[in-house]
């Protein structure tokens, strides 16, 4: 996979909490149009508020329309092992090019037995798995130790990170120093903690897929040494990440800029949900967005 920004897809709902398609297939379309190397379907994509068999049925929606035009990685995390292992076979088995996995969060879990789940998920397959560390939204910060041990086992192209514990800079050059600089590692939150991770050496950033215009000029900016320009991009997209301080959050925010540029006609997501946004919130969105239009001159 190529370097770069990589969206986690919104899914579009329709009423009845089912998948409208239609606009699916329309916001891979205008993904993929935009630039981005590769689309996810993760948390923010409402997965957990799935059944197997619709995630399921979803990533093969998405690996058919998307017919190779770039990677599409698949998050199989779950609250055992045995579900995370069927689904990453699976993904696998239905042509995703990588995976990604959360911790367990609802049952706490001793460190070796989060090593020994994320070692079956990865025994299990054949293709790369991305270690994801969701706790500023679930769970528990995953030991710095683990990502020790499973890269020693499985080496830096078979097991990936995406680190979004806080410090996340601090994590992210510990994690590069345990694997000795060559740490496959994706920034994940929502370009937030570009600015002081793009330097260590990063596979790419998985932000949602509202922006991803203003995402992809900014990791360019950090790519071309345009710091002045990349520092005034970020600004403003951190007033925006302001909104999203949960993950329900990130989903209405993301939904409802989607809606905003034509690409949803509806903000629904499967419920219940911890925040619904107010008209003065939607109000003050509205005004960051302009800037970040102005200021990318999108």
């Amino acid at each position: 996979m190529e370097r770069g920004v990589y969206c986690v897809l919104q899914t579009p709902l329709n009423d009845d909490d089912s998948i409208n398609q239609q606009e699916f297939m329309r916001e891979i379309d205008w993904l993929i149009q935009r630039g981005v190397k590769g689309l996810v379907l993760a948390m923010a994509s409402e997965v957990m508020r799935f059944t197997a068999a619709e995630r399921r049925s979803q990533w093969k929606l998405a690996l058919q329309y998307i017919n190779g035009r770039v990677p599409f990685i698949v998050s199989v995390g779950g609250e055992s092992t045995a579900i995370a292992t069927k689904l990453a076979r699976w993904a696998e088995l239905d042509g995703a090019n990588a995976l990604m996995a959360t911790a367990p969060a609802i049952f706490p879990a001793t460190s070796s037995e989060i090593y020994g789940y994320y070692a079956a998920i990865i025994e299990s397959i054949q293709i790369p798995l991305i270690v994801q560390d969701a706790s500023n939204y679930m769970g528990q910060p995953l030991e710095l130790e683990l990502y020790g041990n499973l890269i020693q086992k499985y080496g830096t192209d078979r097991v990936q990170f995406k680190p979004e514990a806080k410090p996340v800079k601090e994590r992210a050059v510990a994690l590069q120093q345990i694997a000795q600089g060559k740490a496959k590692i994706f920034e994940g939150q929502s370009g937030l903690d570009l600015l002081d991770t793009h330097p260590l050496g990063l596979m790419g950033t998985m932000p949602g897929s509202e922006i991803p215009w203003a995402i992809i000029k900014l990791w360019s900016a950090l790519e071309e040494n345009e710091f002045d320009k990349a520092i005034a991009i970020h600004a403003v997209v951190a007033q925006l990440v302001s909104f999203q301080q949960n993950i329900d959050s990130y989903v209405a925010v993301e939904k409802y800029l989607l809606a905003k540029q034509g690409i949803f006609s509806s903000t629904h997501q499967r419920g219940p949900v911890r925040t619904i946004l107010s008209g003065e919130t939607k109000r003050e969105i509205d005004q960051v967005f302009e800037k970040l239009v102005q200021i990318t001159n999108y």
